[in-house]
């Protein structure tokens, strides 16, 4: 019997549409090659998908970017019930990890829906990947598959851009874009304190140019103190 890390439960309301991406603040390594005993990708209990290649082709992607192979298990029953206890479904995901994969590097991911628009997630991982698939790294792919679902994409393409976009995410710290904005002002005022230096270093420069040039022209005699009394 395997041994696994806690089942996450995470349900995301039907009122929920979307919103912005959980940023990545952690700097993640993946996990050595050789962790996975590679499987299929995928389980189909609902009949979407038609298009196995397009689906897995960003679960593979996740797979090489994070070294955790992901498993997508899609359902409307779980230990046949349609409204599923907690228990219930922690129960469920320890048997079907157990049944499905033969190391502690993968990832299984539950997408249960029993009705159009309203969807729950369950997910676990196994020991070895959760030393890549932390809380965030987690909330980073439920983000995005909120965001894909309330789409117009098919159900292939959402799956597979939700776990593409969320490797991506998870093995890179996430950016502030206020970051290059303040370094794009920085220049700017430094730019603008240059400019009005060389103004101003100009302007004088002129000045003195224009007093030399009067000095210049001025006739010698001007600079006489009065009348030279003779002996």
């Amino acid at each position: 019997m395997l041994v696994f890390a806690a089942v996450m439960l995470y349900f995301l309301p039907e009122s929920m549409s979307g919103g912005g991406v959980t940023a990545s603040t952690i700097k993640r390594e993946p996990l050595p090659r050789g962790s996975v005993v590679e499987t299929d990708y995928y389980t189909d209990e609902l009949g979407w998908i038609g298009n196995r290649t397009q689906l897995t082709a960003g679960m593979r992607n996740f797979y090489q970017k994070t070294g955790v192979q992901p498993h997508l298990y899609l359902t409307d029953t779980i230990s046949d019930a349609h409204t599923p206890t907690a228990e219930q479904a922690e129960a469920f995901l320890n048997a079907k990890y157990d049944e499905l994969f033969e190391d502690e590097a993968h990832l299984l991911l539950v997408f249960f829906e029993r009705t159009p628009g309203s969807y729950h997630t369950w997910y676990l991982c196994g020991v070895q990947a959760k030393a890549v698939l932390d809380g965030e790294a987690m909330d980073i792919l439920l983000d995005y598959i909120d965001r894909y679902y309330y789409g117009d994409m098919t159900d292939e393409e959402f799956f597979s851009k939700a776990f593409d976009d969320a490797g991506s995410r998870i093995m890179k710290v996430t950016t502030s874009p206020w970051i290059p904005a303040l370094m794009v002002a920085g220049i700017l005022i430094i730019i603008i304190i240059m400019f009005a230096w060389w103004s101003k270093a100009k302007k004088q420069k002129n000045l003195e140019a224009e007093q030399t040039k009067d000095i210049l022209s001025t006739p010698l005699e001007t600079f006489g103190t009065g009348d030279e009394k003779k002996d």
